[in-house]
């Protein structure tokens, strides 16, 4: 594998090293030093895009300075912060690498990683994640991760164990297969494992963070959870929204259908009056929710059939893009 990333074939870089960034002017220089080092010393012919979701921290200088130093630096700098999914989604549309490696700038992902993942793709894998098996973080950041990476492990069946981690290589033809947008970059490998795509895991260094403080929140968790159900969902009924709003809708019309037949004919018989039975309102409701749920399957497979993710980020500026 190593000695295909020595040169370019037609044109095309070896590997191409994708980093969105917000706020860390301080960690930069030393990061890309370590990727300098690590790919220079595997003779890795490599270009880095690194992607600035509108930094207020001078980054973009920093990266200025990097650029003129080294034609294989390049930058994309958003008008507006747009978040992690939307900065990778840039970095891969013009990533020229037949290898791609996303890691994270905060220089807690361990450059000298780099040569670990590119051998382990070679064993006949097409995506491999990093696994922070012995994290630098607070108890109270990684006990909620380790409970969202085991439930979405068992619920995906994709079994890793580290699904958030920033540190991965994918070959060229897994990120021109799938769409990253919203907060779905998480689940990069599910999305990956469910086109077809092998997916590997190796255990790699993670660092003390030396430099500023996270960007994700305690909200991480509960989006990240809202995010697995729009993944499930997406996975098993993108092509077919009817057959899950269309079941909802049909059971409720069975059982709205069913308590106004019971109440009707209790009606017939005169032993019971509907203006006083609170089930009958209950049972006419069930069936309006019906035809509301089948309505929505209904727009979904219209919006299916005609609908497609576009970008939805504004660049300001680029250098050697």
């Amino acid at each position: 594998m190593f000695s295909d990333l020595t040169t370019s074939v037609k044109g095309e870089k070896a590997l191409t090293i994708v980093i969105p960034l917000l706020n860390e002017a301080p960690s930069l220089q030393s990061l890309h030093d370590e990727i300098c080092s690590v790919c220079d010393g595997n003779g890795i012919d490599f270009e880095v895009i690194y992607v600035d979701d509108c930094s207020t921290d001078g980054s973009f200088d920093i990266l200025t300075e990097l650029h003129k130093k080294d034609p294989r630096v390049k930058v994309i700098q958003f008008r507006r912060n747009y978040g992690k999914a939307e900065a990778l989604s840039a970095g891969f549309a013009h990533a020229g690498g037949r290898l791609i490696i996303t890691m994270d700038a905060d220089l807690q992902d361990d450059p000298a990683e780099i040569p670990r993942l590119i051998a382990k793709l070679d064993e006949e894998y097409d995506l491999v994640s990093g696994w922070k098996r012995k994290r630098h973080d607070p108890i109270s950041k990684r006990w909620p991760s380790r409970l969202f990476n085991f439930v979405t492990a068992r619920l995906t069946n994709v079994r890793i164990h580290d699904f958030n981690c920033g540190l991965k290589i994918y070959r060229r033809e897994v990120i021109e297969s799938i769409q990253v947008y919203g907060e779905l970059y998480r689940y990069i490998p599910a999305l990956a494992a469910w086109q077809g795509f092998r997916v590997g895991e190796i255990p790699v260094n993670h660092r003390v963070r030396r430099f500023g403080r996270s960007k994700f929140g305690s909200s991480r968790l509960v989006k990240g959870f809202l995010d697995l159900i729009t993944v499930l969902f997406l996975n098993r009924y993108m092509k077919r929204p009817l057959h899950v709003f269309g079941l909802i809708g049909l059971c409720s019309f069975l059982v709205g259908c069913g308590i106004t037949l019971y109440l009707f004919v209790l009606r017939l018989l005169r032993t019971s009056f509907l203006s006083n039975r609170p089930l009958f309102l209950v049972g006419v409701m069930l069936i309006v929710l019906s035809i509301q749920f089948i309505s929505i399957g209904l727009l979904g497979e219209m919006i299916t059939h005609s609908g497609s993710h576009e970008r939805v980020y504004t660049v300001r500026r680029t250098l050697g893009v």
